[in-house]
């Protein structure tokens, strides 16, 4: 295995702003091969052609990470909502095309919950198959507009405190099925996946080739190896299904463990992380290169 490892933007910055593109480089310095940048708020002041540049210059491949919203989100009972859950999306896919990103991927289906201040409540059988024929129909309209673009979309399951769409690979499997095109398949969170699924290893075995995007995270979100994740098995169950594609961190839990620190909200880093960013890095590799010896 030679998959691309990348880091996500978030580690160092939020928002990441103009001022922040020089962080590309110290990125590529660390051992990281791509950069998974949250899609930029057009406020943040973020050009498409300076990241373009940026990127170049740091020798980095480029993801990017939907951000939806109670306000744009394609599986919403509400037309409105829906059109603009629709136009955010084909913005993200009109940015990856500018910046060469290789995948839009989140929760692109939207409804996020916790986070976005929506409470859980329960759902009618009937909003459960309507909100499922919503996405199916528009990620159907545009996952061509991605392929003429170059770029994949990936859907994201997220656990049941974040999400009341998918939370499950089965369940989104179920969407890229029904899409049934080969610009639409499924980015797997091992932070999620830790929550909702039996067993890593076979869930990723049922992704198969539909796995477009890879984040490998710990349990607690912290720096891999510092949780329970078994990453041999979890890199084994990649090798076995000869996934090529991007392996990304998103270690950005904090060394704070003060009673009343919201865990669930991103806080800067207050240390110099670079040591432990470089041991994940390796940490990955070496999983990798003994999935490979198991052949």
């Amino acid at each position: 295995m030679n998959n691309p490892i990348g880091i996500i933007s978030m580690q160092f910055a939020r928002p990441f702003g103009r001022e922040h593109l020089g962080l590309f480089v110290r990125m590529k310095e660390l051992g990281f091969d791509l950069v998974e940048l949250l899609v930029p708020e057009p406020e943040e002041g973020l050009a498409a052609g300076d990241i373009r540049l940026a990127l170049d210059d740091a020798g980095l491949q480029i993801a990017l990470a939907a951000r939806v919203s109670l306000a744009r989100s394609i599986s919403d009972s509400d037309p409105a909502i829906r059109q603009a859950g629709t136009d955010y999306l084909q913005y993200c896919i009109e940015l990856a095309e500018t910046v060469g990103a290789i995948s839009v991927g989140g929760p692109l289906y939207g409804a996020p919950m916790v986070f976005a201040g929506r409470a859980p409540a329960p759902v009618a059988d009937d909003e459960m198959k309507a909100r499922e024929e919503r996405v199916v129909t528009a990620l159907s309209d545009l996952a061509p507009v991605a392929e003429s673009a170059g770029c994949l979309l990936s859907v994201e399951p997220l656990n049941r405190y974040e999400t009341d769409v998918i939370s499950t690979v089965s369940q989104a499997l179920r969407v890229i099925d029904a899409v049934d095109h080969p610009a639409l398949g499924l980015l797997f969170d091992t932070f999620h996946a830790n929550i909702e699924e039996r067993s890593i290893p076979d869930a990723i075995r049922m992704a198969g080739d539909r796995l477009f995007y890879f984040q490998g995270n710990e349990n607690h979100r912290g720096f891999p190896g510092t949780g329970n994740m078994d990453w041999p098995a979890i890199m084994k169950a990649l090798c076995d299904i000869d996934y090529q594609g991007a392996i990304t961190l998103e270690p950005f839990r904090r060394n704070d463990d003060r009673i009343g620190l919201p865990i669930a909200q991103w806080r800067p880093p207050q240390e110099d992380e670079s040591e432990k960013l470089r041991a994940s890095v390796e940490l990955v590799r070496a999983c990798a290169r003994m999935a490979d010896y198991q052949r």
